[in-house]
């Protein structure tokens, strides 16, 4: 094969790589669009009309919607996820690092209102999935157990009951668009601090440090 057409191939390869990428994006931003709106009963044709890419292209990538509908959801988890991972990666007591997490994640309703009510129409569900904040989250509580910030209590039970709480959270900060989020959230953050068994001071000392800024998603 001559040496410019070997050069070709990869070029060729990449863009068709491109495309399909763009496709899939185009797809998975549709859906995200549709469960915000709580649309979950479109049909595909709908998906693939609003992200303007032909209906068969959408096999290419998904084998059904309720597959499309799980990736959208996992794919805002999973961003919003790694973003945490590199801000808590700066503290060492477990309990600071739920309480940060958790203050950090009601703000996140005022930066992607969009993807936050993907996350709410989904439901208690998503404190059942084993990607994003749930795990991370049983980890912080267990280690903050164990090093005596928490009082014990069965791990899946302490998720839900804050995950509870959180999604509580934003769905008010979305029924209040000009209530302050970040009081709200410092005082739901303050809340579940106590009910895990935290003292008034300790509490009240991790929910007023300042936070580190945020990137933009």
């Amino acid at each position: 094969m001559e040496e410019g057409a070997m050069a070709a191939e990869p070029a060729a390869r990449n863009r068709i790589d491109r495309r399909r990428e763009r496709t899939r994006n185009a797809l998975l931003g549709a859906a995200r669009k549709f469960l915000s709106e709580g649309r979950s009963a479109v049909s595909i044709q709908e998906i693939t009309d609003a992200a303007d890419v032909g209906f068969g292209s959408f096999y290419n990538h998904f084998e059904s919607k309720d597959q499309l509908f799980d990736e959208a959801v996992r794919s805002i988890l999973q961003i919003y996820s790694e973003m945490r991972d590199g801000i808590v990666a700066l503290y060492e007591d477990p309990a600071e690092v739920f309480a940060v997490s958790f203050r950090m994640t009601g703000r996140l309703q005022r930066q992607i209102p969009e993807g936050v009510r993907v996350i709410l129409h989904s439901g208690m569900s998503v404190l059942l999935r084993e990607e994003g904040l749930v795990p991370r989250a049983r980890r912080d509580i267990i280690a903050a157990q164990q090093a005596g910030r928490f009082e014990p209590m069965d791990p899946d039970m302490a998720i839900m009951a804050a995950g509870g709480a959180l999604l509580g959270l934003l769905q008010l900060l979305d029924a209040r668009p000009d209530a302050n989020a970040g009081a709200l959230t410092d005082e739901m953050t303050f809340r579940v601090l106590r009910m895990f068994g935290m003292n008034k001071r300790a509490a009240q000392k991790l929910t007023s440090t300042e936070l580190p800024s945020q990137p933009q998603l």
